[in-house]
C-alpha cells in the first residue's frame, strides 16, 4: 500500500514529465500503484498540483476500440484542468503528444451536485441533474512511452491519459428526447469522412455518464454543478498529424472542431 509520501512522489513524477512534454517507460517500483484506488490517489495529488482548476471529468476506455487501445478491460475516471482545455475552432499543440489520436465526443455539463452516497446512481437521476449536452473533441496521451503495457493502475494515475478538451457550444436542441445510442456524427479529418455511433460509448452516452457518476461517489467525490464531463468517443480513435483539422458534426446537436499546430 502506497503511503502519502509515495504517492505525492509519484504524482510528482508524473507532472514533472507532462509539463517538459517527455515520457517514462514506468514508474520506479516503489511509487508505482497496485489498485485503481490507488492509481486515483495519484491522480488526485496531480490536481493539486495543477496550475489550472478542475475543469470537469473524462471518461477513458469506453468502447472496445479505446479499450483496446491501451490494453485495459474497462473504463477509467480522468480529471480534465481548465489549463488543458482548447477553445471550440482553436488550435490544439502536438508538442510531446506521441498518442496522437482525436476523439468524437458527447459531453455533458452538470446543473447540480451529485454527492457521494450508498445507493448507486440511476441514469434516470444524473440526466436530471445536467444542464447542457455539448459536441466535443478529446486529444488524450500518456505520460508513458509504452502506455499499451502500462497498465490499469499507472494509467488512472496517469490521469486516464488526459492531455487536451475541446467543448463546442451547448446544444440548443431537446436532446433528452432523443436517442442517443443512434445518434451518428459526421467526422472530417484531411479530407476523409468518417461515422462515429453512439453505441459505442458503453452502448449509450447516457450510460457512460452515470457510470462516472457512480465512480466518483464510490471514491468520495462529488460530481458538482458546472463541471463537464466527456463521456468517450463514439469513434475508434483517429490519427492525427500536425496540420490536420478535425471537424465533427453531431447535426441537430451542434458541431465542433480544431486544428492541430
Amino acid at each position: 500500500m502506497l503511503d502519502k509520501d509515495q504517492i505525492a512522489a509519484a504524482s510528482q513524477v508524473l507532472v514533472q514529465h507532462w509539463r517538459d512534454g517527455t515520457k517514462l517507460d514506468a514508474l520506479e517500483v516503489r511509487l508505482q500503484p497496485q489498485s485503481r484506488a490507488e492509481g486515483y490517489a495519484i491522480q488526485a495529488a496531480l490536481e493539486r498540483q495543477s496550475s489550472g482548476k478542475l475543469f470537469g471529468w473524462k471518461i477513458a476506455a469506453t468502447s472496445e476500440a479505446g479499450q483496446k487501445h491501451i490494453n485495459v478491460a474497462g473504463p477509467m475516471a480522468g480529471r480534465i484542468m481548465s489549463d488543458t482545455v482548447i477553445a471550440d475552432g482553436g488550435a490544439a499543440p502536438m508538442k510531446g503528444n506521441e498518442m496522437r489520436v482525436g476523439e468524437p465526443e458527447f459531453a455533458f455539463r452538470m446543473g447540480r451536485n451529485l454527492p457521494p452516497r450508498a445507493a448507486p446512481y440511476t441514469v434516470d437521476e444524473v440526466l436530471a441533474a445536467i444542464e447542457t449536452l455539448h459536441p466535443a473533441i478529446e486529444i488524450p496521451d500518456s505520460r508513458f512511452a509504452d502506455f499499451v503495457s502500462a497498465g490499469e493502475a499507472q494509467l488512472i494515475a496517469d490521469n486516464a491519459c488526459a492531455h487536451l478538451f475541446v467543448l463546442g457550444a451547448p446544444t440548443i436542441a431537446n436532446w433528452r428526447a432523443m436517442d442517443l445510442i443512434e445518434e451518428r456524427p459526421q467526422i472530417t479529418l484531411r479530407g476523409e469522412r468518417y461515422v462515429g455511433h453512439g453505441r459505442n460509448v458503453l452502448g449509450d452516452p447516457r450510460v457512460a455518464l452515470a457510470w462516472l457518476a457512480n465512480e466518483l461517489s464510490g471514491l468520495g467525490i462529488t460530481l458538482r454543478a458546472g463541471q463537464v464531463v466527456t463521456t468517450g468517443t463514439c469513434h475508434p480513435p483517429l490519427p492525427i498529424a500536425a496540420g490536420d483539422h478535425l471537424a465533427v458534426d453531431f447535426g441537430v446537436l451542434g458541431k465542433v472542431s480544431v486544428g492541430f499546430a
